[in-house]
C-alpha cells in the first residue's frame, strides 16, 4: 500500500467538501477549488476525514493513488491556509511595483514587464526587490511563481535575475586569463 495514499486527509472546520462522480469541490475561507480525480480511485468522505483507495495493485492505480490523496489533501489546505512563493530580484535598477493589475517589474530590458494576476492569485511587491504570489491553488501558485522567474532567470557569473526565496545559484570563475 501507498505510504502517502493511507493517509487520511483531516478536513478542519469551516470546510464544505462536495463530491459528484468524480468531480470533487471544495470550499473554505480562501476560495473554492474544483478538480476531477481519477475515475478508478476512489475517495469517500466519513466523520471529517477523506480516505482514497484504489481497486488493486496494479503500478497505474499506486501512482495514481498516492498523486489523489496529494491533489485533496492540497485542496484542503489551499481553501485553509493558502500557498505562498516568495521570489526575489538581485541586480541594479531591477525592480518590481504593485499595480491594479498585478506587478510592473523594470529587469534590465528597454520596456517595463507587466504581470498579470490571474486564477485567484495575488500578486505584491513587499519591497521592490522582493515579490510575493499568494493564492489557494497551489499548481497556479507555482506556475505564476516560474513564470515571473523565467522573465530573467539569475546569470552564473553576477547571480543577476529572478530566484526563488532561498534558491543557491551556481557561480561561475568568469574569465580566467586577466592580463
Amino acid at each position: 500500500m501507498s505510504r502517502i495514499g493511507k493517509l487520511p486527509v483531516t478536513v478542519p472546520n469551516g470546510v464544505t467538501i462536495t463530491q459528484n462522480g468524480n468531480v470533487m469541490t471544495v470550499k473554505g475561507p480562501r476560495g473554492e477549488l474544483t478538480r476531477t480525480l481519477p475515475a478508478d480511485i476512489t475517495v469517500t468522505l466519513e466523520n471529517g476525514t477523506i480516505t482514497v483507495t484504489r481497486p488493486s495493485d496494479e503500478p497505474q492505480h499506486k501512482a495514481l493513488h498516492g498523486l489523489t490523496r496529494t491533489l485533496v489533501a492540497n485542496m484542503v489546505e489551499g481553501v485553509t491556509k493558502g500557498f505562498q512563493k516568495t521570489l526575489e530580484i538581485v541586480g541594479v535598477g531591477y525592480k518590481a511595483e504593485t499595480r491594479p493589475f498585478g506587478l510592473q517589474m523594470a529587469l534590465g530590458f528597454s520596456h517595463p514587464i507587466e504581470v498579470r494576476a490571474r486564477g485567484g492569485v495575488k500578486l505584491t511587491a513587499t519591497n521592490p526587490t522582493t515579490v510575493v504570489v499568494d493564492g489557494a491553488d497551489k499548481e497556479v501558485v507555482g506556475q505564476i511563481a516560474a513564470e515571473i522567474r523565467s522573465l530573467r532567470p539569475p546569470e552564473p557569473y553576477k547571480g543577476k535575475g529572478v530566484k526563488y526565496q532561498g534558491e543557491t545559484i551556481r557561480r561561475k570563475a568568469g574569465k580566467a586569463g586577466g592580463k
